[in-house]
């Protein structure tokens, strides 16, 4: 008969199991400090020294790491989704930038189908929620692209695919290191920023909804605007190029003083 017999498991490794969980469902993530020590032991209902092994388990498997007089962090595990070489790549050839939103299209055109069928009403009102902070930020600031990113990302995660998820949080830390583009450049006009929250808008919409064609829809409309603007925003600064040429040629090279 094919019975097994079952032995008890070990408190340190309910532990590790719940907070590789954590981290794969990306509740727990990339950067994020770990509670004290004692509070963390609290909420689990363990002893401290469990606690201490579940946690040097998960720095030897590479998920935690230890910051001197700061605590226990979450892994930057998202690193190695790219080399170095190619994010070099990426960031000097204009390619890569359009095959970058491509994708992001077809992705999140996905992941959004997903949320409006999958998603709970917990996830839902998570984006409904970061939408409103979009609403009330200050326009072309720090803040509003934060949460650009953040409701993408709400999106993603509201669509229950833990590769998606991983994968997409991978290309969002390349955004934000303007590897790909300046958000803040590209979208500093006023009448920009108002096609682009009412474009969320639309997203958001029919993410309540709970339409699946119309979101996915409203997200790729959205990104083939973006891929518009940005676009429009190359061929302006090559055409600035040539016309300061031609006004250099006309009054001579400029003089700083």
């Amino acid at each position: 008969m094919p019975f097994q017999k079952v032995h008890p498991e070990k408190l340190s490794t309910s532990v590790v199991r719940q907070i590789e969980q954590l981290i794969l469902r990306g509740i727990l993530r990339p950067g994020e400090r770990l509670p004290a020590e004692r509070e963390l032991s609290e909420r689990l209902g363990v002893s401290r020294p469990s606690l201490r092994d579940a946690v040097s388990e998960l720095q030897e498997q590479g998920l935690l790491t230890a910051k001197a007089g700061s605590g226990i962090f979450v892994a930057e595990v998202l690193g190695s989704a790219f080399s170095p070489a190619l994010t070099r790549l990426f960031r000097t050839h204009d390619e890569a930038v359009f095959d970058y939103l491509s994708f992001r299209r077809d992705m999140e055109g996905l992941a959004a189908e997903r949320a409006a069928r999958l998603g709970s009403s917990s996830d839902l009102k998570v984006i409904q929620a970061i939408f409103d902070k979009m609403v009330a930020a200050p326009a072309n600031s720090d803040e509003e692209a934060r949460l650009d990113a953040q409701f993408h990302m709400a999106i993603i995660e509201a669509g229950h695919n833990v590769v998606m998820l991983h994968m997409m949080r991978s290309m969002f830390d390349l955004l934000s290191q303007g590897v790909f583009y300046n958000r803040k450049i590209m979208f500093d006009q006023r009448t920009t920023r108002a096609a682009i929250l009412d474009q969320h808008r639309a997203i958001n919409d029919a993410l309540q909804a709970r339409d699946p064609e119309a979101a996915r829809n409203s997200v790729q409309n959205h990104l083939s605007f973006v891929q518009s603007c940005l676009a429009d925003q190359q061929a302006a600064e090559r055409n600035e190029a040539i016309a300061r040429l031609r006004l250099e040629h006309e009054t001579g090279p400029s003089k700083t003083p």
